[in-house]
């Protein structure tokens, strides 16, 4: 897979691609509008921050590339790729509860916390992309 080098860009099916986890400097696009959303992304090596209105949308730590980023009422889906595993944190619905699948595979159920947030690990070292599902 190859990085997202606009750093954030619409999809033809309606999902966003962004983050660029090979850059060596801090990178960022603001006010782009998708889907009659306002998106701001920074990202490089170290990390990859989306912001959506305004909002917390996904952060990683290292930073990662994600391709076909689709999120609803339901959850979020999309493939990330990086050089190191990765700390992921989406922004969800406050206090609900989600089945995560990480490359296909079920890893439990998790709960969001207060403010909606949810953080997982991916293995990502030498695995080429992974399929990130979490679904309510």
């Amino acid at each position: 897979m190859a990085v997202v080098e606009q750093l954030l860009r619409g999809e033809e099916n309606g999902s966003l691609s962004f983050g660029n986890h090979t850059l060596e400097t801090k990178s960022k696009v603001e006010d782009f509008q998708h889907g009659g959303d306002i998106y701001k992304v920074k990202t490089y090596k170290d990390i990859t921050k989306l912001e959506k209105n305004g909002m917390f949308a996904y952060e990683s730590v290292p930073g990662t590339s994600v391709i076909g980023y689709t999120e609803d009422e339901n959850g979020v889906s999309f493939v990330v790729e990086g050089n190191e595993d990765a700390q992921i944190t989406v922004g969800l619905q406050d206090e609900t509860e989600y089945e995560v699948y990480i490359a296909g595979e079920s890893v439990g159920k998790m709960t969001t916390n207060l403010g909606g947030k949810l953080s997982l690990s991916v293995e990502l070292a030498g695995a080429g992309e992974v399929q990130v599902k979490v679904i309510q």
